[in-house]
């Protein structure tokens, strides 16, 4: 959520963060302002009407004669009537005011590229080297089937459409890259959560994926709902509570499953485990202070863990600036991480690192005592550290032999248990 004193004084850029990240006809700045401007009017004739009930309460303490003193109390019964009937025209325009505050985007850094969708995409860095192979490389599917790791067809017939099973050393794979992600991260210093993953509404919308994202989630019998990534559970964690700067920043890491309707995704990656509706995922969240250049520093910094982990790999990506239009409608500058997969012969994005400034913790009234005693509105980030099966499939394409077996990275031998996952015989 932005600051309506932000939004009063800089309109134009809130309506052309609305038009460079495609939300036209999602809110109505100028409906916005005029609701605000009217609700301030409410809100100065109730103050000067309190004022005036004041100045009566005084009076009729001290007036003697008891007819000037029913006279009083006559005119405040009558001030007291009006300020209930100015609070109850107030009370729907609250809400009207506060609906449209959901919808109000972030608006882009200066250095974010102006783009509708994908193509608008820039390429930030290059890094690493593409395998090469003697021998044509299978996709993921292919390589788990054959190796007896892999089952989408049962997994469709027990989960439906994207359903999938993970076997034998498939599991352990699966389970050595989250692992490995996990404690990469606590090495660097986050402190690890286990999160809920069904959460209240409010929760979403505090973390900004409610209103815009509501189709793609599943909800449950009491209105709750399945988060698709644990920032919404970390980043929630200490909403409605006021830290102290000296405790910041704060940096949390959590392991979760995630689930995703993914709508809109009709038809895309049908094969294999690249998009489906349940993954697990490492997460990374940093609060930090309200200093945008601080927030960008950390922003690289955790961009900088996330590609450590995918060198450490021997894995070739790119590093892409999102344009405006493929960001998400609080964030401020996004990277996505696009790595290589020889099998399908293209870059696929593996995950994203985000900054926000208080568009989140305002929303989640997360705030912060400065070392002056001044009240401020944490800064927040998130970014992914590695999802599966998603980066599973990765490891099958990029380390694939000839003879149908995939090399397990050396990083991640000491948690799977052995150098190569083989056919059994």
């Amino acid at each position: 959520m932005l600051d309506i004193k932000f939004i009063r004084e800089n309109a134009d850029i809130v309506k052309k963060a609305i038009k460079d990240k495609n939300l036209e006809g999602t809110v109505d700045i100028d409906k916005l302002l005029n609701v605000d401007e009217y609700l301030q009017k409410l809100s100065k004739e109730a103050e000067e009407i309190r004022q005036k009930r004041n100045e009566l309460d005084k009076k009729i303490q001290v007036e003697k004669d008891e007819a000037k003193r029913n006279e009083l109390i006559s005119q405040n019964t009558e001030l007291k009537k009006k300020l209930k009937s100015l609070d109850d025209r107030k009370a729907p325009l609250n809400d009207e005011f506060s609906k449209l505050m959901l919808w109000v985007p972030n608006p882009p850094a200066s250095d974010v590229p102006i783009g509708k969708g994908e193509e608008g995409n820039v390429i930030h860095r290059t890094e690493g080297k593409k395998p090469v192979f003697d021998f044509t490389p299978k996709t993921h599917l292919e390589i788990g089937e054959a190796l007896d790791i892999i089952d989408v067809k049962r997994g469709t017939k027990i989960a439906g459409f994207r359903g999938y099973f993970l076997k034998g050393d498939g599991v352990l794979l699966e389970q050595a890259i989250l692992r490995y992600a996990l404690d990469f991260m606590v090495q660097k210093g986050f402190t690890p959560l286990t999160v809920p993953v069904l959460v209240n509404k409010d929760t979403f919308t505090g973390t900004g994926y409610f209103p815009w994202g509501e189709d793609d989630h599943y909800f449950t019998q009491n209105d709750q709902a399945l988060v698709g990534t644990s920032e919404v559970s970390i980043t929630a964690y200490h909403s409605g509570e006021t830290l102290k700067e000296e405790d910041l920043p704060i940096m949390y890491t959590a392991l979760s499953p995630c689930f995703r309707k993914e709508i809109g995704a009709h038809g895309k990656d049908t094969q294999g485990v690249f998009r489906v509706h349940y993954f697990n995922k490492v997460e990374q969240v940093v609060l930090t202070v309200a200093d945008e250049e601080e927030s960008r520093k950390w922003h690289e910094k955790m961009q900088k863990y996330s590609e450590e982990i995918l060198q450490s790999l021997g894995i070739h990506y790119n590093v892409m600036l999102m344009c405006t239009g493929d960001m998400g409608a609080g964030q401020r500058k996004k990277y996505d991480n696009e790595i290589w997969f020889p099998g399908q012969n293209k870059y696929r994005e593996i995950g994203s690192a985000s900054y926000f400034n208080d568009f989140q913790s305002r929303r989640l009234n997360m705030r912060y005592k400065t070392k002056d005693g001044e009240t401020k509105y944490v800064f927040t980030l998130n970014n992914t550290v590695l999802p599966t099966p998603r980066f599973f499939a990765a490891i099958l394409e990029n380390y694939q032999q000839k003879d149908g077996s995939v090399v397990v990275p050396e990083v991640l031998r000491k948690y799977v248990g052995k150098d190569v996952i083989k056919a059994k015989a």
